[in-house]
């Protein structure tokens, strides 16, 4: 069915006015309304573009699980040589991981993690330097500072580089402590610096600590001995109770306390009647005990690694019947034959049975370094019977 392209009324075909409008109809109204489409040749390019947008997508959605997959890897690789300690090459594998995958968060903290820890390894090079310059408080310091700054992270890889951070630590406290001791330094710095050896986890903190007790042992043994010749008992107990409180399980001071007990309990109840007990006991014993009960095995004097003179020996008791209370009375010589001295000291175990051995022991302060051919010489020993 044909229309008028003017008033769209409807005509026949074999009409060529239109019978509404009157207007005459184009000579080829018949080519222009023919329903037939031509076909578009183009029909192909909207399908090209949406299987290129496809294509495209899938190739990036591959590219970037690949860089993933590859970021991953690196983290792994990285994470080994962590648990190695070897940082620097860590920390490269690390950074390029979060370069392949910027949203890779273990990736991320570990990187940051290992500048953390490439700046602790930097403090700890300074602080070790500082230790050898003898500057141990700011090396010290510095070390506290590298491990506070690590409060925030966690693991195994964490623990390992504290570890290594106490190590050093432990590493300069020693040889702060070393430092110190070459100064020889008093009692009362000794007793302190006995705590902080004895605190440490070091393979030569064992043996620091033993030489610092060895001298408190020493120092309180020698004042104590003086203050019980003096017959100044109470200054005597103290000086070896304090001693004993760093060294409990001394022989040496426990010995010499019971000495001061008997001692003072004797002075203090009847020093006369001790002398009478000691005559009458003498007087009923055979000979020997009353002359010859302690035999002198070996006497010297040596001077220790502080430079200080120490006398030592070794008696013996040829008595029949327990003696206690031993006393060896000495002098110092020196290379002409000079007194230098003269001093007194307990044996100790302070009882002796028969045919046991017994040892004295006296560590001189105030006698100079510089003093040679020091010799010992045994004036007198006297005991007490049971």
């Amino acid at each position: 069915m044909r229309h008028c392209p003017y008033c769209g009324t409807m005509i026949n075909e074999d009409e060529q006015y239109c019978i509404k409008c009157g207007k005459a109809l184009p000579n080829d109204i018949d080519e222009r309304l023919d329903g037939t489409r031509r076909f578009n040749k183009f029909w192909y390019l909207p399908l090209s573009v949406l299987f290129l947008v496809i294509l495209s997508s899938g190739i990036f959605y591959v590219w970037l699980d690949s860089r993933s997959a590859k970021a991953e890897e690196l983290y792994y690789q990285g994470a080994d040589l962590l648990m190695q300690q070897d940082y620097e090459a860590a920390g490269d594998l690390f950074a390029e991981a979060v370069d392949r995958n910027g949203n890779f968060t273990q990736a991320n903290v570990a990187s940051e993690f290992m500048k953390k820890t490439l700046q602790v390894q930097q403090t700890l090079e300074k602080a070790a330097e500082l230790s050898r310059e003898k500057e141990f408080q700011e090396a010290l310091s510095m070390i506290n500072t590298a491990e506070n700054s690590l409060k925030n992270y966690n693991g195994t890889a964490v623990n390992q580089l504290i570890d290594v951070i106490v190590s050093q630590r432990e590493t300069i406290k020693v040889a702060q402590l070393k430092s110190i001791l070459r100064e020889e330094p008093g009692i009362d710095q000794l007793k302190r610096l006995l705590w902080e050896a004895d605190e440490l986890n070091h393979q030569e903190a064992e043996g620091i600590t033993e030489s610092i007790r060895n001298q408190i042992i020493d120092y309180s043994f020698s004042k104590a001995s003086a203050q019980l010749n003096n017959k100044h008992f109470n200054d005597a107990r103290l000086l070896v109770e304090d001693g004993l409180k760093y060294a409990p399980n001394s022989e040496k001071l426990t010995s010499l306390q019971t000495t001061v007990e008997k001692e003072q309990t004797a002075f203090e109840t009847a020093q006369q009647q001790r002398i009478e007990q000691a005559v009458n006991a003498a007087a009923q014993d055979h000979q020997l005990n009353e002359t010859d009960a302690i035999e002198l095995l070996s006497a010297e004097v040596e001077q220790n690694e502080q430079g200080n003179f120490a006398v030592e020996g070794e008696v013996k008791s040829v008595a029949t019947i327990p003696v206690h209370s031993i006393l060896v009375e000495y002098s110092l010589l020196n290379d002409n034959d000079t007194e230098v001295l003269s001093n007194e000291v307990y044996v100790y175990p302070d009882k002796l049975y028969p045919d046991e051995n017994g040892e004295f022991e006296f560590t001189h302060f105030d006698i100079s370094e510089e003093t040679k051919g020091l010799q010992v010489e045994i004036d007198k020993v006297t005991w007490y019977t049971e």
